[in-house]
This record gives C-alpha cells, sequence and structure tokens, in this order.
C-alpha cells in the first residue's frame, strides 16, 4: 500500500491531468465547473466530485493493472495513469468508435506534453466487442472501475476481477464497491456508497 492517503494521491492526479484537453473545443470554458459535460454521442465526461468519489472508492495502487469501463473521453484512463504509474497498466473500452478516436487523441496530447510522462502508465483504448462486457481475454484486473450504470452485477465483469481485487460500479443507482475475497462467485464484498445518475452500460461496452 502507498504511504500516501488515497485523497492526497488522487488530488495530486487531477492536478497533473487537466479535463479541458478531453473534452469538445465549445466546452472547454466549462472544464472547472463541477457538472457532467457532454462530449458527443449522448456521452459525458462525469462531474469531478462524482470521479474523486469513484476514485476513492477504488484505490488504485501503483503497478496495478486497471480496467476502465465506458472511457468515454479518456480522462479518467490518464487519471488512473498517473495513480498506478509506469509499472502500471491502464485498458479503456468504450463502445462509440468515435470517442476511441477522439481519447486516443487527447491522450496522446497530454502525454507528449507532460514534463514527465515516465511516470505515467501505458494507457491503451480498446474498442469494445460486440455483445462483450470489459476484457476478458486481458483479465484478470487488479481494479475494474465502472462509468456506467447497470441494473444488476454483471457476471461477466466478477470474472475478469482477479483475487483481492476491486471494482467499482454505479448498480440500479447505487455505487457500489465489490471485493473478490477469493475465487468463487459467491466470495465477494459489497459496500454502498451512495446514489449517482450515470448513462447506461450496453453490452459491447
Amino acid at each position: 500500500m502507498s504511504s500516501e492517503a488515497p485523497h492526497d494521491r488522487i488530488a495530486e492526479a487531477f492536478a497533473r491531468i487537466p479535463r479541458e484537453p478531453f473534452l469538445p473545443v465549445a466546452e472547454r470554458r466549462n472544464a472547472s465547473d463541477d457538472v457532467p459535460l457532454p462530449i458527443g454521442h449522448g456521452q459525458t465526461n462525469s462531474q469531478p466530485s462524482t470521479v474523486t468519489d469513484m476514485l476513492r472508492l477504488l484505490d488504485p495502487q501503483p503497478g496495478e493493472t486497471v480496467l476502465d469501463l465506458g472511457s468515454g473521453s479518456g480522462w479518467t484512463s490518464m487519471l488512473l495513469a498517473a495513480l498506478v504509474g509506469p509499472a502500471g497498466r491502464v485498458l479503456g473500452v468504450e463502445r462509440h468508435p468515435a470517442l476511441v478516436d477522439s481519447s486516443r487523441a487527447a491522450i496522446h496530447a497530454v502525454t507528449a506534453g507532460a514534463p514527465d510522462p515516465e511516470t505515467l502508465a501505458e494507457v491503451a483504448i480498446h474498442e469494445a466487442v460486440p455483445g462483450a462486457l470489459g476484457l476478458p481475454a486481458e483479465a484478470p484486473f487488479d481494479r475494474i472501475l465502472v462509468s456506467a450504470g447497470t441494473e444488476s452485477l454483471p457476471d461477466q465483469l466478477v470474472d475478469q476481477l482477479a483475487g483481492g481485487a476491486t471494482m467499482v460500479i454505479p448498480v440500479a443507482g447505487e455505487m457500489f464497491r465489490v471485493v473478490r475475497d477469493g475465487p468463487g462467485a459467491d466470495e465477494l464484498t459489497f459496500t454502498r456508497h451512495g446514489w449517482y445518475r450515470f448513462v447506461p452500460l450496453v453490452a459491447g461496452e
């Protein structure tokens, strides 16, 4: 575990990774507002306070491999890259091809312009496979962050958690933190962390 408090590490990641490059040009003037902002295709860049809450619950550690499901603009993927560092790995999954392209471009621009790119994890954004959730071929993951809502906990994603791994996911409007305690599907610990609104999770996300 890191000796730094999760809040301090997350605040530092926010300071390093600006929101503006991940927004459409017309929305960049609103980047400092604590609201979700539209990025096209019916998707949003989540409000910073919600992203902060989710990252605190996820608590990604240096060197871990993280799945960012519903990566959208790519902003959360880059925040995760700052948190897991150069020994870690971030894999984003997005079902809208135009957002895959724009997020890859924004990630490249931010990484290239960073004063210390060697301290960031490699980020790879994947286009979702139709009918699938996540990236089963790349599993297991140490952490899974899901930025879209679902009515029930998807077994497909639970199966992609490593032993001891954590997933943060909105279920029926409530934020769940799920920890896999063992190999069995019933060996899970759930905690609930308040109500949030998200776009729906779709197979192929």
